[in-house]
């Protein structure tokens, strides 16, 4: 079923929002809202909504479905497929999460912690800790995502390898339905099938099926013994053999496997100097590697050896052990500085990709090649979360040289990079959805089953087409 046509929302329409959503509910649209990170995406919105209670989203549903007018969602910005910009067509409203803040609740007993759509990651982060626990969901922009934004896309993060994505940290959401009924599925039950899940349904579709406004989330034990490693390798080989001696070793005590170019660091010398490495490169690659465990566990002592034998096996070439937190700090600081040098420097274009760790060094050993192809004096930059197969393989003009120099390559390499993940049986979205940037990479790669089931299920929930227009499908 095609949806009939959206249209423009207009001042009668932005009036009757006013009076529903209250003081401060609807704003003009400032810049913030209408650009993100890398500035490829430029938006327009007739108005911002920034309901500040469930009621008052599904009021603003209501509206917005009654007057056929798009509803962009908006939650920290920090996505990087335009999820949150619409370019064209009907001028839509952007719906602001940011005053939807609030930590409801912390149940100990059950280790759950309930968030509103709008509380940002690092304040979860220290609800969970004055209550003794540890939610696990990490990633750079701690200090600015939000919950909202990380469910929907599904993020990954640093800890994916041993708690999973957003996806598997959650237990239940409160959600908008695109007629604005509101789904009270809040739930602390770790079993529960009665009927489809309508949490994984809302997870990962990025608004285009509902608006998450609150979620339940998944609390573990605060780790009692941490220990984290800077290591210097040959290759990548060498990084995926001293991945499976600490898989073999450590078992479930791993938390991060960072796998991190030379380049990277030599972006970080370029763009941000302050930002220290942990020792002189002596290599092409660094392994990150973080392991813990409870009270007793001798885990870092455990660690120690096993980081002596690798050196003695020829595994890795150096490594460190952070012998304080300042220094485990700043091993982080490093790798979490890595995407923002690569925004100084500006990349042609970037890609969020998973393959097998199977196929790996494979998939490093035949990018340069496919990039050479189209200009050798490109550079790349390859970083990102070896357990897990999450690589980031980001294409840089030479230095000197600004990326719209090359924007008549960036089409093709991005259909390079992309051609050889999908042929080494991977995926061209990883942890950060598809949104707007990759709608025609799910049409050009995806299982047609599964693209005719999800029009299905857009066409079921939001028959009107008003919830994130044009993301994830198109013509959704």
């Amino acid at each position: 079923m095609i949806p009939p046509a959206l249209r423009d929302a207009d001042g009668p329409l932005l009036e009757r929002l006013t009076e529903a959503l209250g003081p401060g509910g609807v704003t003009a649209p400032d810049p913030r809202y209408l650009t993100e990170p890398r500035g490829r995406w430029h938006g327009r919105a007739a108005a911002v909504l920034r309901p500040d209670t469930v009621a008052a989203v599904a009021a603003a549903v209501r509206l917005c479905a009654e007057a056929r007018v798009g509803i962009v969602p908006y939650a920290g910005g920090t996505g990087l497929v335009g999820g949150q910009i619409l370019e064209a067509g009907p001028v839509p409203v952007v719906l602001s999460v940011e005053r939807l803040n609030r930590i409801r609740a912390v149940e100990v007993t059950d280790n759950v912690i309930t968030a509103e759509a709008g509380a940002i990651l690092a304040d979860v982060h220290a609800a969970a800790e004055a209550a003794g626990r540890f939610f696990p969901l990490s990633l750079a922009s701690e200090g600015s995502a939000r919950i909202g934004g990380l469910l929907g896309t599904n993020a990954g993060g640093l800890n994916v390898l041993r708690y999973g994505n957003a996806r598997d940290l959650c237990l239940g959401v409160e959600a908008v339905m695109a007629d604005g009924s509101v789904h009270h599925g809040l739930s602390c039950l770790m079993k529960d099938n009665m009927g489809y899940d309508l949490r994984h349904l809302l997870i990962g579709s990025e608004g285009t099926l509902g608006l998450i406004t609150a979620a339940s989330l998944r609390l573990h034990p605060a780790p009692a013994e941490t220990a984290t490693a800077w290591m210097l390798v040959t290759s990548p080989e060498a990084a995926l053999a001293l991945l499976a001696l600490v898989r073999e070793r450590l078992g479930a005590a791993l938390n991060a496997f960072e796998l991190m170019h030379v380049e990277g660091m030599r972006f970080l010398a370029e763009t941000i100097p302050q930002v220290r490495l942990p020792a002189p490169m002596g290599t092409d690659w660094a392994v990150l590697a973080e392991v813990s465990d409870g009270a007793g566990s001798e885990v870092a002592a455990r660690f120690t050896g096993l980081l002596a034998d690798a050196l003695e096996a020829g595994i890795a070439e150096d490594g460190l052990l952070a012998q304080s937190e300042a220094q485990r700090q700043s091993f982080w600081r490093v790798r979490e500085s890595i995407p923002e040098a690569n925004r100084h420097v500006g990349s042609i274009s970037s890609h969020d990709v998973s393959v097998p760790p199977s196929r790996i060094a494979e998939f490093i050993a035949r990018g340069p090649a496919a990039i050479a192809a189209l200009d050798r004096s490109l550079r790349i930059n390859c970083f990102g979360h070896l357990g897990d197969g999450n690589l980031h393989y980001n294409v840089f003009p030479p230095r000197g040289r600004h990326r719209d120099e090359f924007d008549t390559l960036r089409g093709a390499v991005k259909a390079a990079i992309h051609d050889l993940v999908h042929d080494l049986g991977g995926s061209v979205g990883a942890e950060h959805g598809v949104g707007r940037l990759k709608v025609e990479d799910l049409e050009r790669y995806g299982d047609p089953a599964k693209l005719a089931a999800m029009r299905r299920i857009k066409a079921a929930l939001d028959p009107l087409g008003i919830l994130n227009p044009g993301a994830v499908i198109s013509g959704g």
